[in-house]
């Protein structure tokens, strides 16, 4: 599974919610959703196919979660040590023959290729070759996140307000939110063109904003890079704690929401920002102070960088010949290797 233990812990109690159910006849998830770690997700963390038993798509789900249990096993891209409890109770789950057993086996990380380096990544990195040691946020939403121009507004203001170096992968904005009701081309492709006026150039000694695109893996591991501002995708996440850099969570959209909620509660290299609740929009305050939280000697975030450091080394142990994935992929060769000798006797 390309997701982690939380998806498949969401998937599994709504299938458990619903059995001895007769057809038809379906319920919500309860809110909140209490997950192995001590941590609740809410109803509305849920992605929205599982917000609303009434829709098609649910039912549609639960059958596929019924098929999950005839599985043999699950290979989830996660390791031990970011998700203990969770993978404790999938364990106790397959000794009861409640469920197939999980085998962790990540992380998983796709390094960037010589075709990437075609789209201008050099000159990203040769700008983080000039920053101090730890000194720069990183901002990206993934190859499918978008903001509102109004909200690239507001996390401009924010990043400026910090007072921080920054890295910005800009992708265009998404039209349909609305917009800042300036008189630019709809049209114009290039995503910086919808920064607010004046920004590039006041913030130019600090920060530097790409389009589109950044080599992700290689700007997270460069010595310079303190802080990722993500949007809660599994394989970021990953690569977020493979190279230790805490994260400020911004989800947008599917399963990042309850990401998020891991990472931020039982994993804990991650702030949450909180939207206001009039419009959704995250604001240029909450996103400077969160960057601040992290990248200054707060408290709390002292904290998250130092666990984020311990996922680090757990990460790079992981795939050693003691390590937690590595004996997970073993038990995996090992049951394969029993199956298939009893097909052939």
């Amino acid at each position: 599974m390309p997701s982690n233990l939380t998806a498949l812990v969401v998937m599994r109690a709504a299938v458990e919610l619903h059995d001895g159910v007769p057809p038809g006849e379906y319920r919500d998830l309860p809110d909140p959703l209490e997950l192995p770690g001590g941590v609740s997700l809410r109803h509305a963390d849920l992605p929205p196919s599982f917000q609303s038993s009434g829709e098609p798509v649910y039912a549609h789900l639960l059958e596929e979660g019924r098929r999950y249990r005839r599985a043999d096993g699950f290979l989830v891209n996660t390791f031990y040590e970011v998700e203990p409890a969770t993978v404790e109770e999938f364990k106790l789950a397959a000794e009861r023959g409640a469920f197939p057993p999980v085998f962790t086996v990540g992380p998983f990380v796709r390094p960037s290729t010589i075709s990437d380096e075609a789209t201008g990544a050099p000159a990203c990195l040769d700008w983080l070759d000039l920053q101090p040691t730890a000194s720069v946020v990183y901002v990206s939403f993934g190859s499918g996140g978008s903001l509102t121009v109004g909200q690239t507004a507001e996390l401009a203001a924010g990043l400026e307000a910090s007072g921080h170096r920054f890295l910005w992968v800009v992708r265009m904005p998404n039209l349909d939110g609305g917009n800042d009701g300036r008189d630019r081309d709809d049209d114009n492709p290039n995503p910086l063109a919808w920064l607010p006026e004046g920004f590039l150039e006041r913030t130019k000694d600090k920060g530097l904003a790409v389009a589109a695109w950044a080599p992700q893996v290689r700007v997270l591991t460069h010595p310079a890079t303190a802080v990722f501002v993500s949007h809660c995708g599994w394989n970021s996440a990953l690569e977020s704690v493979s190279a230790g850099v805490p994260m400020v969570a911004w989800p947008l959209y599917a399963e990042q929401r309850m990401n998020a909620v891991a990472l931020v509660g039982s994993v804990g290299v991650a702030l949450p920002l909180r939207p206001r609740e009039a419009d959704g929009v995250v604001a240029r305050d909450e996103i400077a102070g969160a960057v601040k939280e992290l990248m200054e000697s707060a408290e709390k975030g002292r904290a998250i960088r130092r666990q984020a450091g311990d996922l680090q080394q757990a990460a790079a142990r992981a795939w050693s010949p003691e390590g937690s994935s590595r004996r997970a992929l073993e038990e995996v060769s090992a049951t394969w290797k029993k199956a298939t000798l009893g097909k052939v006797k």
